[in-house]
């Protein structure tokens, strides 16, 4: 039988929500898929990527490059509402590709994801780590240096010589706790994170209020500062380059789809968790972006490891003297404590969502039966919640943030190529299944969306290319040595 063969929609519902085994309980609300959203996207972009990408590419006007990011984004986010309304169980683009595009291309996709998700939980446990240890100077506390970074790092420490770290030991702890957090309970693991969402998104609005009081408007002038002569750097191009850098703050709202089968009213709540987290993230964004480069000359934020901290420790220094003073004191601190926040809600969404494509794989024979094993009590992956918190730990413990960086972004545009593209072939194959929700200018839309995605990807260096390259070469193998011979697509025939 062809590797290529699909399997039918009614047949994957059947099996993922028909058999006698433990099953993902319908537990998730609108509210809490719009928090889970929320809480994936906003993290290291808002907090790192925006004052980079106005300091090299955007300056001012990176306003309209967040503009620009959002409305490419929700291309994407249509194409994942429809699939997840009409196909709504666990496995994301996994299972949209095995429907649509066939076996490979699935197994391709669900192997693609693991760069994604767990390499995506690692990058953000070190960057976790990262404000952790500069809160902890914040407050006057000290960590251990040779225990705050990838072996090999060498950490600066002040009024002394660099350390050569050993391990980055926060980035394992906490990593354990959100492992051990969602092997307790999904519904748990909402919760926490509804409440870690409100506090980060209460103190962007702080930022954005008390950051506006202490905005000087020259430094929006010029708002399109002139290009230098090199494509990205400034002018027009400068805004599209930016964009593209943007682009990847709003990464997160499709991990929204992969609880799909966790979702009491799927049909009608996915498409609204999805389109409505980023709808919330798009005005913060254009909002935060605005601010920030009202408060500091947009060069001042080149190689900044945390520019919004530098942007709210400006307006904190022109507070002083004013009645604002302590309060701005108090600002900072919060940021810093936002940006903690960020990253551990958006850690939660990855190491959650990773184990529901294991889980998907497992069930069609792809991977072994313990990857789709669910709990008898807690009606979690438990099995493959921990083999994923593992991998993720060790990742986080003992490499750098750049390299495990690399790979995240172009694994997730590889996955918004394969699903759109999967929504024209669907809508072909299927006329008549049942959509709930449907996205509009088929196949305009969803070629464009595509064709963006792709665009991206190859915008992004060689390196990055070599390392998806030699990923799939090895996912390919796996594939062939034991996903083709225990398909259970290929029993069935």
């Amino acid at each position: 039988m062809s590797i290529f063969a699909t399997k039918p929609i009614e047949q994957i519902q059947e099996e993922q929500l028909g058999t006698g085994a433990p099953q993902l309980q319908r537990v998730l609300g609108v509210g809490q898929l719009v928090m889970l959203g929320v809480g994936a996207i906003i993290g290291t972009g808002i907090f790192v990527l925006t004052g980079q990408a106005a300091a090299a590419n955007a300056g001012p006007a990176i306003v309209i490059s967040m503009v620009i990011a959002g409305v490419t984004s929700v291309l994407a986010a249509l194409c994942y509402s429809e699939f997840a309304s009409t196909v709504p169980v666990a496995g994301s683009a996994y299972t949209y590709a095995y429907a649509t595009l066939g076996e490979f291309v699935a197994w391709v996709i669900g192997w693609d994801l693991i760069l994604e998700y767990a390499l995506g939980a690692a990058t953000v446990a070190v960057g976790w780590s990262g404000i952790l240890i500069t809160l902890l100077g914040q407050l006057g506390l000290t960590f251990p240096a040779a225990l705050s970074a990838a072996p090999g790092t060498l950490v600066p420490v002040a009024g002394g010589d660099p350390v050569t770290a050993v391990l980055n030991v926060p980035a394992i702890l906490v990593t354990i706790a959100v492992t051990a957090l969602l092997i307790v309970g999904v519904s748990e693991a909402a919760s926490v994170n509804g409440v870690i969402v409100l506090t980060k998104v209460a103190v962007l609005l702080i930022v954005i209020a008390a950051g506006a009081l202490f905005v000087d408007p020259a430094n929006w002038h010029p708002f399109i500062p002139a290009n230098t002569g090199t494509f990205g750097e400034y002018g027009w191009s400068g805004i599209l380059r930016g964009a593209g850098v943007i682009f990847f703050a709003y990464i997160g709202f499709d991990a929204v789809s992969t609880s799909a089968q966790e979702a009491r009213n799927p049909q009608r709540d996915m498409p609204r968790g999805i389109l409505g987290s980023l709808a919330i993230c798009t005005v913060l964004f254009v909002l935060v972006s605005g601010v920030m480069v009202g408060l500091v000359p947009y060069k001042s934020m080149l190689n900044q490891a945390a520019p919004l901290v530098l942007t709210i420790e400006a307006a904190a220094d022109r507070s002083v003297g004013t009645p604002w003073e302590a309060t701005m004191a108090v600002v900072k601190v919060l940021v810093t404590v936002g940006g903690l926040a960020a990253l551990s809600s958006v850690m939660v969404v990855m190491m959650l969502a990773q184990p529901r494509i294991f889980l998907a794989m497992s069930r069609d024979g792809l991977l072994p039966a313990w990857a789709g094993s669910v709990h008898p009590r807690f009606h979690t992956p438990h099995i493959s919640t921990l083999v994923t918190g593992v991998v993720v730990a060790l990742a986080a413990g003992c490499t750098p943030i750049g390299t495990l960086g690399s790979l995240v972004s172009i694994g997730t545009l590889m996955a918004f190529v394969i699903v759109s593209i999967g929504i024209i072939v669907l809508r072909r194959m299927r006329p008549d299944l049942p959509r709930p929700f449907r996205m509009p200018w088929v196949p305009v839309l969803p070629l464009l969306s595509a064709a963006v995605s792709l665009v991206l990807m190859l915008g992004l260096p060689r390196a990055t290319w070599e390392r998806l390259i030699i990923w799939m070469v090895i996912g390919v193998g796996v594939y062939f040595a034991y996903g083709v011979k225990h398909s259970r697509l290929r029993v069935k025939r």
